[in-house]
């Protein structure tokens, strides 16, 4: 799709350099994945983009799926990442995100399973924007212990949290940094990616806004321009970074809700062609099997060639 065929080759053609010694570093071309809860029937993908594939670059989204807890109290989390661009640890980077933000809900899935329920979602945003900020630290504290960067080393975050209760229909997006979170509902599209200006609250440590007043409620001076000698007993501050994004929605009969990195969020905000052939795979009232939705997936449009990692969640 798009203005005129795209530049690299519809199927890999490099694979990327392996070191024999590390053979764990290496990342699959395509990783796909789905299961159903209750109402609502899950397909996750992570493809390698046209460019990297042309390259002989890894994949930098990383994808993770995975179920916490058994029966009607189980929590289903879908977390992808994608790496700084033009680093070479940017694969690893994204995949320890995913892997630092899994283990903390994990170990939390009970209360928030609980919370999702009772419709907490004051609870439910402070709490993960909480367990976000100490798995970005992680990766930041990781960087240094490593001598990287930590502006090489880093990722976005993007996460949704499915209970498993048939009766709860609640669906919990956050994280951190670019990329897409849409709906289609009745045949529409719709962008419900919370916007940079609603996001409120404390920050994400080395991320958001700088608060306008203390942690006691005092209002801070104004500032006057006037630069501040680094003191010697303290760390610079860190550069401003993304703010935490966090929406809890309730989902309808016959929703689609598509969470996705900046790989398919670009051409589905750019290229309405994508968005109405889109329409018509996933409107339908089955939702398509793996390898249906692996092909809807890498449709490819002209001027797009960066990984694709997508979650669909068809609502019964």
């Amino acid at each position: 799709m798009g203005s005129g065929p795209p530049t690299y080759e519809a199927e890999p053609t490099a694979l990327p350099p392996a070191d024999p010694d590390d053979l764990d570093d290496l990342v699959a071309d395509t990783v796909l994945d789905g299961a159903r809860y209750g109402p609502c029937t899950l397909r996750a993908v992570s493809v390698r983009g046209d460019s990297a594939r042309f390259r002989g670059e890894p994949r930098r989204d990383s994808l993770l799926t995975a179920r916490f807890g058994s029966g009607e109290h189980a929590l289903v989390l879908v977390a992808m990442a994608t790496g700084a661009r033009a680093t070479p640890g940017a694969h690893r980077a994204a995949a320890e995100a995913c892997h630092w933000i899994g283990r903390a809900v994990g170990r939390s899935h009970a209360r928030l399973a609980e919370d999702i329920r009772a419709g907490r979602r004051g609870d439910l945003k402070s709490g993960l924007h909480r367990l976000t900020d100490r798995s970005l630290g992680r990766l930041r504290a990781g960087a240094a212990e490593q001598g990287i960067d930590p502006e090489e080393y880093a990722a976005t975050l993007r996460c949704l949290l499915l209970p498993a209760d048939p009766g709860c229909r609640t669906r919990v997006f956050f994280g951190v940094g670019e990329g897409g979170l849409f709906r289609l509902r009745d045949g529409e599209w719709q962008d419900i990616e919370p916007r940079v200006q609603d996001v409120t609250g404390e920050p994400v440590v080395g991320f958001g806004s700088v608060s306008s007043e203390t942690p006691e409620g005092d209002r801070l001076t104004m500032d006057l321009g006037i630069p501040t000698p680094p003191s010697p007993y303290e760390p610079a501050p860190e550069p401003l970074r993304e703010p935490f994004r966090f929406r809890a929605s309730v989902a309808r009969p016959g929703d689609t809700l598509v969470m996705c990195t900046g790989g398919l969020a670009e051409p589905l905000r750019g290229e309405p062609e994508l968005c109405e052939y889109l329409t018509g795979r996933w409107s339908g009232p089955n939702p398509p099997g793996l390898a249906a939705f692996l092909a809807d997936a890498q449709v490819r449009v002209k001027g797009y060639s960066d990984d694709r990692t997508a979650a669909a969640v068809w609502e019964a």
